[in-house]
């Protein structure tokens, strides 16, 4: 089965196209993680028992393309995307919902990547037709610059939405507490919803208002993506 989001040529508000799919986010400093030889995902939170299914079981199943453009909270977007997975609300429904603890209403997920990163989203906003599981980006395996083993992939959520190496997952019955922000979070504060086409980049200021901020950021992280291009640098 194959789905496609909103059309290539339409950009969401703020953003501009480039020719090629940079290693992003804030750890680009340090290699990516190390892929276990048989990579598995943990489902716990508001489950009876935690759960551990291999990667490979989980995305053999009921395995879907789809062609989406990505669109990075910095301003830039890659379009003509092709992924290949398993849809978030099949696993939901297949794995997780029979193993809720009775009288549960899930309303949040949290989302882990092997490198630490973690976004937690509306549980809502990831049964959607087009959010995946994926294991495969341009009819290859994902190598570690865009997500190995798996990624979540939600064309409509800015790219820091989009966990890379997922390694647990847990189902939330409310929202979890915020804690103690780092400096960076405090400055650059993230929208729990992160919708690209609302233009939910900041959690208080307006997108349009901080735009400046981000393209200014875009600049330098791009930068450092060419120089690692053009230097062949390992894992790059």
């Amino acid at each position: 089965m194959t789905e496609t989001t909103h059309p290539s040529a339409a950009l969401p508000p703020g953003q501009r196209r480039i020719d090629y799919f940079p290693r992003f986010g804030r750890r680009v400093d340090q290699p990516p993680p190390t892929v276990p030889e048989h990579p598995t995902v943990v489902f716990g939170g508001a489950l009876t028992t935690p759960i551990e299914i291999a990667v490979e079981e989980l995305v053999g199943k009921d395995r879907r393309d789809l062609h989406a453009d990505f669109h990075c909270v910095a301003g830039w977007s890659v379009t003509g995307l092709q992924w290949e997975g398993v849809a978030f609300a099949e696993v939901y429904q297949r794995y997780v919902a029979p193993a809720l603890a009775p009288g549960t209403i899930v309303t949040h997920v949290r989302v882990r990547g092997l490198d630490g990163e973690l976004f937690v989203a509306e549980l809502d906003d990831l049964l959607a037709n087009d959010v995946l599981l994926a294991d495969r980006l341009g009819g290859r395996p994902l190598d570690g610059d865009h997500g190995a083993p798996l990624r979540l992939v939600n064309p409509a959520q800015y790219g820091y939405a989009n966990i890379k190496h997922v390694c647990r997952i847990d189902v939330l019955a409310g929202a979890p507490a915020a804690g103690s922000p780092a400096l960076v979070d405090r400055l650059l504060q993230s929208h729990p919803r992160a919708r690209v086409w609302e233009e939910e980049r900041h959690g208080t200021v307006p997108g349009w208002l901080i735009r400046p901020v981000y393209r200014a950021i875009k600049t330098v992280m791009l930068a450092a993506a060419r120089r690692r291009r053009t230097s062949g640098e390992p894992g790059h």
